[in-house]
This record gives structure tokens, C-alpha cells and sequence, in this order.
């Protein structure tokens, strides 16, 4: 079997159904090879995972035409408070407070449930004639000429395309097939996540949490529902992961506290580990590489979809503007444009999440009161509180028209 098509996506998580739809809607036909059966990606059970939009990325989920099946699924952000402190002790008196009021845009994002996301991809993906889903396939060669990149799946199929685009995740098999080597670290750190269900409503607020072993974020999920990300020891997510509901949530109330009031588990428990890995560069002969598998980053901040989502609205757009002068859009000429244009903002954006975690990750006093002093400066300061605002929202830097 042989697939030609403009371009070949690797990947059928988020950024590539985003950049598949991006670049179908622009005329291109793209073929999307996805690991995964169709009914694991439409599974409508909650696997933990929910994910802060930034403003600029609602706008692009708008713009690629999924965000009608979310918008009832999407919970508003309007507040984001950040405190210091251990678990059981409270939170230091000094906070970072975001409110969306200081900014004209509406509200910073919007939270929504991996599992709404998906299926709103499927189902977009399925409408859009320029786009060929090849489910339950696995790549296990790629192969470059001068004008073309064939790819081999294990079903002995083959897609034969101008470009090929790895959203194949932090161990990714594209980047590894191009030689593209990786840099980063373990965080020592492991992610819990489930839902928690509470008496009081959240009023839409997203809370992040610094505790010494690493921070607690809280964020707000449609109804009296938050998800939460706890991220902990290995050894110690480990033993919070083989807790009974009881146990798990007596040793969650201390960190959660009590300002919702009575907390009730409302999904099952997952654990991600969490590093960090940086792609040496973001591209190759007739191969980009998008989302986390050029840069995937700690959690702290919630950054990593939204950044994913960049690099779908820069290469979109540059890869449109290519064949519109009648470039070759596979041309490496063509592809440095969007690493030029991404590598430098995500580089930056790993490195700020690294240091927060580094710095607020630990007990020491004296790094407790320059983050505490550092909290309540910016907070005190409207303009430069402004700025972060926006920055939370996405609404800074070089935007790709998708996003604006």
C-alpha cells in the first residue's frame, strides 16, 4: 500500500491533529500516523490529564475549528494565586495573585480534560477531506531523497511525502531516525495526577502551591471539580500512588488544605515522571519536529501544551507563506524559518520552568525568603504584574496568525 500526500504527520496525540487540521485547512492533504487504535483515542474515561490553555491557544483551537465540542467541556481561568509554604504549615503570607480583570482579552485560559480534546480532534480530523488517518500503525523507517520522504510502517505500507513532521513525544522515534540527539535531566520528580471533587466551588480559580519536594497545582475543571498535578519524590509518588482512597486523600488534605472545603477522590490515580529533553535542532532533511518532541519541560507552569501549540501556529504559517512564493516546503531553507522562529522562545521557556522548579523545589531559607521576597514584588508592582498576566495568557512574543 502506498500513501502519497503532501505531508506526513508521526504522531496522533494533540499538537499533531492541531497541525494536521492547521495545514489541512490551508490546502495541504496530510496523512496522520497514529500509534494508537481509534478507540483508545476516543476512550471517553478520564486518564488524569487536563491541561491549561492559554488564551493564545483557545484562539487557535477556535481558529482550526475544534473549539465548538470544547467550549461547554472548558472550565474559564480567571484567577491564578501562587503561594510558598509545606504542607500541614499553610501557605506563606506572601502571594503572587493574577486576575484576569487586569487584562482586556477575557479570561487567561481555559482548562479542559485531555480526554474532551481528543475527541474533538477525531472527530474534526474525520470531517476534513485533505486528512488521511492511518491508526494502530507504527513507523519503522523513514527514508529521505531529494525531493521526497517515504516512510515504512510495520503493516508493510508505505506514505510517501514532501515533509515529514515528528509530534511523536519526548522519546521521539522521528528525531531518532534523523540523528537529531537530545540534552536534559531527571527532575527526581514524578507527577500524580487525578481529579478531586469539593463542597465549595472554585470560582475559577487555578492555584499553584511551592512545597519542598515540589509544587501542587490545583486548577479549576468544569462543576465543584479540580484536577491536580502533585508533583512529588519518585519514592514518595510511588507510595501515594499504592495508597487506598482513604489513605491517599488523609495525606492530601495538609498540601490541598480546607478553603473548598470537604475533598472527595472523583477519578483514578496516574503518575508521569517528570524531565527534562531539548532536541539538538528542530529540523532536518525533509523532516520538523513539533511539541514535546523538540521540547518537553516540567509541568510548573503548564507551558508544555501550550508551547506545542506555537510551533503548530509558527510552521503552519510558514509552511502556507512557503508554497505560496513556490518554494519547496520540504527545503531546508524553508524549515529554518521555523526553527529560527521557535527555538529560541522554547529554549527560553525550558530554562525559566528548570530554574522555578530548582529554586522553589527545596527548603532552604535562604532561597525561601528571596522567592517569598521575589513573589511579593512582582505582585506588587501593577505593571509588571500585567506583563506576567499576559504572559500566562500567551499573548506575548511572536504570535502565528493562528493564535491572534
Amino acid at each position: 500500500m502506498e500513501n502519497k500526500c503532501d505531508i506526513a504527520i508521526i504522531g496522533g496525540g494533540l499538537n499533531g491533529p492541531a497541525l494536521a487540521l492547521a495545514l489541512a485547512k490551508t490546502g495541504f492533504s496530510v496523512t496522520v500516523i497514529d500509534a494508537l487504535p481509534v478507540d483508545q483515542r476516543s476512550d471517553p474515561g478520564f486518564d488524569g490529564r487536563a491541561y491549561a490553555l492559554a488564551l493564545a491557544s483557545q484562539r487557535l483551537l477556535r481558529n482550526v475549528g475544534v473549539w465548538t465540542d470544547l467550549a461547554d467541556q472548558s472550565q474559564p481561568m480567571y484567577e491564578i494565586k501562587v503561594t510558598d509554604g509545606r504542607a500541614g504549615e499553610g501557605a506563606s503570607p506572601w502571594m503572587l495573585h493574577f486576575d484576569h480583570a487586569e487584562i482586556e482579552e477575557g479570561p487567561m485560559g481555559y482548562m479542559v480534560e485531555d480526554r474532551y480534546l481528543r475527541r474533538a480532534f477525531l472527530k474534526a480530523m474525520q470531517a476534513e477531506p485533505n486528512i488521511t488517518q492511518l491508526s494502530s500503525e507504527t513507523v519503522i523507517s523513514q527514508s529521505v531523497t531529494h525531493n521526497t520522504v517515504t516512510i515504512s510502517l510495520a503493516s508493510g505500507a508505505n506514505v510517501t511525502a514532501q515533509l515529514a513532521i515528528g509530534c511523536d513525544g519526548r522519546n521521539s522515534g522521528t528525531a531518532t531516525r534523523s540523528g537529531i540527539g537530545r540534552k536534559g535531566w531527571d527532575y527526581g520528580q514524578t507527577a500524580v495526577t487525578c481529579a478531586i471533587a469539593h463542597e465549595h466551588p472554585h470560582q475559577g480559580i487555578a492555584h499553584q502551591f511551592f512545597m519542598p519536594a515540589g509544587p501542587l497545582a490545583i486548577l479549576p475543571l468544569p462543576g465543584n471539580v479540580s484536577s491536580i498535578v502533585w508533583s512529588e519524590t519518585h519514592a514518595r509518588a510511588a507510595e501515594l500512588m499504592a495508597m487506598n482512597e482513604g489513605t491517599f486523600l488523609e495525606a492530601l488534605r495538609p498540601a490541598f488544605g480546607s478553603f473548598l472545603g470537604d475533598i472527595q477522590l472523583a477519578s483514578t490515580r496516574f503518575s508521569y515522571p517528570l524531565n527534562l529533553t531539548l532536541a539538538d535542532r528542530f529540523i532536518d532533511d525533509r523532516i520538523a519536529l513539533v511539541g514535546d518532541a523538540a521540547h518537553g519541560m516540567h509541568p510548573i507552569a503548564g507551558q508544555g501544551l501550550n508551547a506545542g501549540l506555537r510551533d503548530v501556529g509558527a510552521l503552519a504559517e510558514v509552511l502556507s507563506a512557503a508554497r505560496a512564493r513556490g518554494e519547496d516546503i520540504g527545503n531546508k531553507q524553508v524549515l529554518r524559518r521555523y526553527q529560527q522562529w521557535r527555538r529560541f522562545d522554547t529554549a527560553s521557556l525550558a530554562l525559566a520552568t528548570d530554574t522555578f522548579n530548582k529554586l522553589f523545589s527545596n527548603d532552604n531559607p535562604v532561597l525561601r525568603g528571596l522567592r517569598d521576597f521575589g513573589l511579593s514584588a512582582v505582585n506588587a508592582v501593577p505593571g509588571l504584574r500585567r506583563n506576567f498576566i499576559r504572559e500566562a495568557a500567551g499573548l506575548t512574543g511572536d504570535l502565528p496568525r493562528l493564535m491572534r
